[in-house]
Protein backbone atom coordinates (compact mmCIF):
# COMPACT_ATOMS: atom_id res chain seq x y z
CA UNK A 1 0.00 0.00 0.00
CA UNK A 2 1.40 3.30 -0.71
CA UNK A 3 1.78 5.69 2.12
CA UNK A 4 -0.84 8.32 0.74
CA UNK A 5 -3.19 5.45 1.34
CA UNK A 6 -2.28 4.82 4.29
CA UNK A 7 -1.91 8.24 5.65
CA UNK A 8 -5.28 8.71 4.61
CA UNK A 9 -6.75 5.16 5.87
CA UNK A 10 -4.82 6.72 9.45
CA UNK A 11 -6.28 9.68 9.64
CA UNK A 12 -10.22 8.04 8.84
CA UNK A 13 -9.59 5.65 11.67
CA UNK A 14 -8.22 8.36 14.18
CA UNK A 15 -11.32 10.42 13.43
CA UNK A 16 -13.91 7.27 13.83
CA UNK A 17 -12.02 6.73 16.91
CA UNK A 18 -12.39 10.60 17.93
CA UNK A 19 -16.74 10.48 17.10
CA UNK A 20 -16.53 7.37 19.01
CA UNK A 21 -14.60 8.21 21.93
CA UNK A 22 -17.08 11.92 22.39
CA UNK A 23 -20.58 11.22 21.07
CA UNK A 24 -21.50 7.87 23.90
CA UNK A 25 -19.82 10.29 26.54
CA UNK A 26 -21.70 13.61 25.53
CA UNK A 27 -22.65 14.07 29.14
CA UNK A 28 -18.81 15.21 30.34
CA UNK A 29 -17.66 15.81 27.25
CA UNK A 30 -18.91 19.80 26.75
CA UNK A 31 -18.90 22.63 28.84
CA UNK A 32 -16.48 24.04 31.59
CA UNK A 33 -15.06 20.90 33.04
CA UNK A 34 -14.87 18.58 30.02
CA UNK A 35 -13.75 15.09 30.05
CA UNK A 36 -13.32 14.30 26.68
CA UNK A 37 -11.60 10.79 26.31
CA UNK A 38 -11.16 11.70 22.79
CA UNK A 39 -8.76 14.15 23.81
CA UNK A 40 -5.93 11.33 24.79
CA UNK A 41 -5.57 11.02 20.67
CA UNK A 42 -3.98 14.23 20.85
CA UNK A 43 -1.06 12.36 21.39
CA UNK A 44 -0.97 10.68 17.82
CA UNK A 45 0.49 13.42 15.65
CA UNK A 46 3.55 11.80 17.53
CA UNK A 47 3.53 9.03 15.91
CA UNK A 48 1.83 10.06 12.65
CA UNK A 49 0.82 13.01 10.75
CA UNK A 50 -2.39 11.79 9.58
CA UNK A 51 -3.60 12.81 13.21
CA UNK A 52 -3.77 15.99 12.35
CA UNK A 53 -6.50 16.16 10.08
CA UNK A 54 -7.48 13.08 11.77
CA UNK A 55 -8.28 14.86 14.74
CA UNK A 56 -9.47 17.98 12.99
CA UNK A 57 -12.24 16.24 11.06
CA UNK A 58 -13.20 14.34 14.77
CA UNK A 59 -13.88 17.19 16.63
CA UNK A 60 -15.24 19.04 13.60
CA UNK A 61 -17.98 15.91 13.30
CA UNK A 62 -18.05 15.06 17.20
CA UNK A 63 -19.33 18.85 17.69
CA UNK A 64 -21.55 18.99 15.04
CA UNK A 65 -23.38 16.04 15.85
CA UNK A 66 -23.41 15.89 19.84
CA UNK A 67 -26.67 16.04 21.05
CA UNK A 68 -25.51 18.69 23.64
CA UNK A 69 -24.19 21.18 20.79
CA UNK A 70 -23.24 23.87 22.00
CA UNK A 71 -23.25 26.11 18.52
CA UNK A 72 -21.04 27.33 15.31
CA UNK A 73 -18.97 29.18 17.49
CA UNK A 74 -17.97 25.69 19.00
CA UNK A 75 -18.31 24.14 15.94
CA UNK A 76 -15.57 26.56 14.22
CA UNK A 77 -13.31 27.61 16.58
CA UNK A 78 -13.61 24.08 18.88
CA UNK A 79 -12.15 21.80 15.65
CA UNK A 80 -9.67 24.96 14.78
CA UNK A 81 -8.00 25.05 18.44
CA UNK A 82 -7.64 21.38 17.72
CA UNK A 83 -6.39 21.52 14.31
CA UNK A 84 -3.70 24.07 15.66
CA UNK A 85 -2.56 21.83 18.51
CA UNK A 86 -2.18 18.66 16.51
CA UNK A 87 -0.21 20.56 14.26
CA UNK A 88 2.00 21.90 17.17
CA UNK A 89 2.03 18.75 18.85
CA UNK A 90 3.09 17.23 15.36
CA UNK A 91 5.79 20.45 14.86
CA UNK A 92 7.28 20.17 18.49
CA UNK A 93 7.22 16.63 18.38
CA UNK A 94 9.69 16.06 15.04
CA UNK A 95 12.14 17.72 17.18
CA UNK A 96 11.17 16.42 20.72
CA UNK A 97 10.08 13.20 20.53
CA UNK A 98 11.73 9.98 19.92
CA UNK A 99 10.13 7.11 18.99
CA UNK A 100 11.15 3.81 20.81
CA UNK A 101 12.07 5.50 24.12
CA UNK A 102 11.87 3.69 27.39
CA UNK A 103 10.41 6.02 29.10
CA UNK A 104 8.93 9.56 28.51
CA UNK A 105 11.57 12.52 28.54
CA UNK A 106 10.23 15.94 29.59
CA UNK A 107 10.70 16.89 26.17
CA UNK A 108 8.06 14.48 24.97
CA UNK A 109 5.92 16.12 27.21
CA UNK A 110 6.32 19.54 26.23
CA UNK A 111 5.55 18.22 23.18
CA UNK A 112 2.27 17.47 24.23
CA UNK A 113 1.62 20.23 25.74
CA UNK A 114 -0.34 22.35 23.14
CA UNK A 115 -3.39 21.03 23.12
CA UNK A 116 -3.41 21.95 26.84
CA UNK A 117 -2.84 25.29 26.28
CA UNK A 118 -4.59 26.24 22.98
CA UNK A 119 -7.84 24.24 23.95
CA UNK A 120 -7.31 25.83 27.30
CA UNK A 121 -6.94 29.01 26.03
CA UNK A 122 -9.35 29.10 22.83
CA UNK A 123 -12.35 27.10 24.34
CA UNK A 124 -11.77 28.50 27.52
CA UNK A 125 -12.38 32.34 26.10
CA UNK A 126 -15.41 31.34 24.36
CA UNK A 127 -17.63 28.49 26.50
CA UNK A 128 -18.66 31.54 28.90
CA UNK A 129 -19.91 33.49 26.27
CA UNK A 130 -22.19 30.85 24.91
CA UNK A 131 -23.08 29.16 28.05
CA UNK A 132 -26.09 29.85 29.29
CA UNK A 133 -25.56 29.49 32.72
CA UNK A 134 -22.15 31.17 32.63
CA UNK A 135 -22.17 35.06 33.15
CA UNK A 136 -18.69 36.13 30.98
CA UNK A 137 -17.20 38.13 33.35
CA UNK A 138 -13.59 38.25 33.71
CA UNK A 139 -13.62 35.83 36.87
CA UNK A 140 -15.23 33.67 34.82
CA UNK A 141 -13.36 33.41 31.92
CA UNK A 142 -10.42 33.09 33.92
CA UNK A 143 -11.45 30.20 35.64
CA UNK A 144 -13.14 28.57 32.88
CA UNK A 145 -9.77 28.77 30.80
CA UNK A 146 -8.41 26.87 33.44
CA UNK A 147 -10.85 24.38 34.08
CA UNK A 148 -10.36 23.19 30.45
CA UNK A 149 -6.93 23.06 30.30
CA UNK A 150 -6.61 21.24 33.46
CA UNK A 151 -9.35 18.62 32.30
CA UNK A 152 -7.05 18.46 28.78
CA UNK A 153 -4.19 18.06 30.91
CA UNK A 154 -5.56 15.33 32.58
CA UNK A 155 -6.98 13.07 29.82
CA UNK A 156 -3.59 14.02 27.75
CA UNK A 157 -1.13 13.21 30.32
CA UNK A 158 -3.15 10.31 32.47
CA UNK A 159 -4.09 8.73 29.37
CA UNK A 160 -3.05 9.58 26.63
CA UNK A 161 0.72 9.10 27.81
CA UNK A 162 -0.02 5.40 28.09
CA UNK A 163 -1.95 5.19 24.80
CA UNK A 164 1.41 7.14 23.52
CA UNK A 165 3.41 4.57 24.99
CA UNK A 166 1.55 1.46 23.78
CA UNK A 167 1.07 2.86 20.30
CA UNK A 168 4.73 3.39 20.08
CA UNK A 169 5.81 0.44 21.53
CA UNK A 170 3.40 -1.80 19.11
CA UNK A 171 4.70 -0.04 15.65
CA UNK A 172 1.43 0.23 14.63
CA UNK A 173 1.72 3.75 13.04
CA UNK A 174 4.62 3.99 10.54
CA UNK A 175 7.11 6.19 11.02
CA UNK A 176 5.92 9.86 11.09
CA UNK A 177 6.66 11.88 8.11
CA UNK A 178 9.55 14.41 8.35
Amino acid sequence: MNTRTVLITQGAIIAAAYILLTLPLAQVTFGPLQFRLAEALTVLPLLTPAAIPGLFLGCLLSNAFSPATLGPIDIIFGSLATLVAAWLTWRIGRRFFKSGQERISWKTLVALSPPVVINGLVVGLYLPFILPEMEPDPVVVASTILTVALSEAIVVFLVGVPLLIGLDKSGIFSPRGN
